[in-house]
């Protein structure tokens, strides 16, 4: 299935009904959404339904998870970088969304709207409006709103039927000892019945007390909650609200935590998404929760179905379910400990950016990479937080991450939170130069040249070493460099690079990058080619891989230039193998286009022509086509002629459509391997 759809990691109980009807609303209505209290099951229910619609979507069906979100502007960003859009223009992420799905036909499902649904119920108007093909599938504990929309409101499982299967399950899983015999006898078989009843059938209730089976008999349960409910119930009514029992039941699940764990509780809302234990001991240990004790602490919250963990890569992730997460940032709250742990919290971040920009150039790139992104929510929290507690501070954070913006797609979010940063920082000084660079990389990237231009003659002003100079050339030679003036760059990057040192610094490489690519534009071929290679001799001895990519990419240039397209397409393979690892959609995209160019140039047109219909499929992932950049353009022009010459304008046109169709992933799986019988 084309998507992202998280796995399911327990059974799925009951509901077939609700799906039935889930399933009926959806082919009849372009926006369905799943309403119900907390703990109801909205999320599970949706998920299962989303794996029905494949076939209905040849676009694939996108899951994207709101909860770690909070701020609304940054919904469409969110949106889009779960969808791939990795848009490197000044447009909003609401217009490249809308550009990008005009021709789709897919199914999105946004997860947990209730705390920005006025942001969604917005940009899922302008989506429906400009994107016919799109189906919009929703999860919130109220309606976002919308004239089109259709409300499924989702109650309890029945509690003698679905919710005890589930109970019973859900304490097995809990508790190793168990099994569904354990359930059998007469006594236990009622008990576990009137434990359903007590709970109304929430499935999350039904979760969270089917942990407490590890210390008591399923009879005990049933006492003690109905002892529990007796006190808080209002004796005028029969039963208490469905939201109140979720609450009374996570409130009571809470009492029975050990002290520790309730501090711990309290004190990992602060992350909007997953978690290590590393990081839970950095953030939540203090006062009478020693580093030592977050562990044992943590395992009892995972035992008692609070905190879930998951393992990948033999490393255990942990999160906590929104209903959860908010009832411990209540608690957070009347400890008094809110601004203290959210301080830990993006001091963490602001380690963790300053560790990975100084490991950025060497062997743990790409694990680095996928570390941040992981973390991409709490990078936003932390820097909301800083924004808001310590400008300077998110000022140092922003422009740390300079690397995460500008080589992982995330362009337009780096450039928002470095404009804010600046509008609210220090004055004159390194940190501001710094981030004064950051922002001019954001937008030279966005082809926003005139800022580039802004920032990168500041940045050269304020040089105060060789890092910062090499720094400031490829900003401003590059900014010189794109609309046409080779020479002029060379003038800015040549200097900054003869008094550098040998020691390949980012600064270093960007600058050498640049040169590289001034000196083909200047037809200096066996200048650029050698030192492309030096460039990528570099970091393939430090492990490095984005950076390598580029060179490899030069190196296709070169070898295209001197007429050695099969050459020049093993280096773009190369490179294109190196940028998929850092998902650089910028990078795939004018890759595609040079390995087009290659094939064509060896004769091979409709395969060139092929490989430039995925790219084109790249290409509106980033926005502007070959960024107006006239090279770019250039190659891209010449791939289309030769190919057009090699084989027709029908089979061209054939095989650049069938391209277009393969879909991101595939169509550059296909292009790696050379497997176009396959892609056709």
């Amino acid at each position: 299935m084309l998507g992202n759809l998280p796995a399911e990691t327990t059974s799925f109980v009951g509901r077939s009904v609700e799906l039935a009807t889930l399933d009926r609303l959806l082919r009849g209505h372009r926006l369905v959404t799943v309403t119900g209290p907390g703990g109801v099951g909205k999320s599970r229910l949706a998920l299962r339904a989303a794996r029905g619609r494949d076939a209905f979507c040849p676009d694939g069906v996108w899951w994207i998870e709101l909860s770690p979100l909070c701020d609304p502007e940054l919904l469409a960003a969110t949106v889009a970088d779960h969808l791939g859009v990795t848009d490197q223009t000044t447009r909003t992420a609401a217009e490249a969304l809308c550009g990008w799905l005009g021709d789709k036909r897919l199914l999105l499902v946004l997860d947990t709207c209730e705390h920005l649904v006025s942001a969604c119920g917005h940009l899922i108007g302008e989506l429906l409006q400009t994107s016919p093909g799109l189906t919009v599938l929703a999860t919130s504990r109220q309606s976002l709103g919308r004239p089109e929309e259709r409300v499924f409101s989702l109650g309890p499982l029945p509690p003698e039927g679905a919710a005890l299967t589930l109970f019973k399950q859900r304490a097995v899983d809990a508790v190793p000892y168990l099994s569904l015999k354990s359930f059998e006898t007469p006594a236990r078989a009622e008990a576990a019945a009137a434990v359903c009843r007590r709970l109304d059938g929430i499935p999350l209730a039904l979760e969270l007390a089917g942990a407490r089976l590890r210390l008591w008999s399923v009879e005990q349960l049933a006492e003690r909650l109905d002892s529990r409910f007796e006190v808080l119930a209002d004796t005028r009514a029969a039963r208490l609200p469905r939201h109140q029992t979720m609450r009374t039941t996570i409130g009571w699940s809470h009492e029975l935590c050990a002290p520790l764990e309730r501090l711990l509780w309290a004190r990992l809302s602060v992350f909007a998404g997953a978690f290590d234990l590393e990081a839970a001991e950095e953030v939540a240990a203090g006062g009478p929760l020693a580093p030592e004790a977050v562990g044992p602490a943590l395992a009892g919250l995972v035992a008692k179905s609070v905190v879930r963990v998951r393992t990948h890569r033999g490393r255990a992730g942990y999160r906590m379910l929104d209903t959860i997460r908010e009832y411990g940032r209540q608690w957070l709250g009347e400890l008094g400990e809110e601004a203290a742990v959210a301080r830990r919290h993006a001091e963490r971040c602001r380690r963790l950016a300053r560790a990975a920009e100084a490991e950025w150039m060497g062997p743990d790139q790409v694990e680095w990479y996928e570390r941040l992104a992981a973390g991409h929510a709490d990078l936003r929290t932390a820097l909301d937080h800083l924004l808001a507690a310590d400008p300077d501070a998110a000022l140092d954070l922003a422009s740390s991450l300079w690397f995460f913006w500008f080589c992982c797609g995330h362009l337009r979010e780096g450039r928002g939170f470095l404009e804010r940063a600046l509008a609210l920082g220090p004055g004159p000084g390194p940190r501001r130069d710094r981030a004064e660079w950051a922002l001019g990389m954001t937008a030279f990237l966005q082809g926003d040249m005139e800022t580039a231009l802004r920032h990168g003659r500041r940045c050269a002003a304020n040089a105060a070493g060789p890092e910062s100079r090499l720094r400031a050339a490829y900003l401003l030679g590059g900014a010189i460099l794109m609309p046409g003036d080779a020479e002029g760059a060379l003038d800015v990057l040549t200097p900054a690079i003869d008094a550098a040192d040998d020691d390949l610094s980012p600064g270093l490489a960007l600058a050498a990058l640049a040169r590289i690519y001034a000196l083909t534009n200047l037809g200096r071929i066996r200048e650029a080619a050698a030192e492309a290679t030096w460039l990528r001799d570099q970091c393939a001895s430090r492990g490095e891989r984005w950076m390598r990519a580029y060179a490899d990419y030069m190196l296709a240039v070169t070898a295209l230039a001197l007429g050695r397209a099969t050459e020049a397409a093993e280096h773009v393979r190369a490179m294109l193998t190196g940028k998929q690892l850092l998902h650089d959609s910028f990078g795939i995209a004018i890759g595609l286009d040079l390995l087009a160019c290659a094939l064509a140039a060896r004769g091979d047109g409709e395969e060139g022509a092929l490989v430039l219909g995925i790219g084109q499929e790249y290409w509106r992932t980033v926005g502007k086509a070959q960024m107006g950049a006239p090279r770019l353009t250039a190659v891209r022009e010449e791939c289309e002629r030769r190919a057009r010459a090699a084989v027709g304008d029908q089979a061209y046109d054939s095989a650049f459509r069938r391209g277009a169709r393969a879909g991101l992933d595939q169509g550059l799986s296909y292009a790696l391997k050379g497997d176009f019988a396959q892609g056709s």
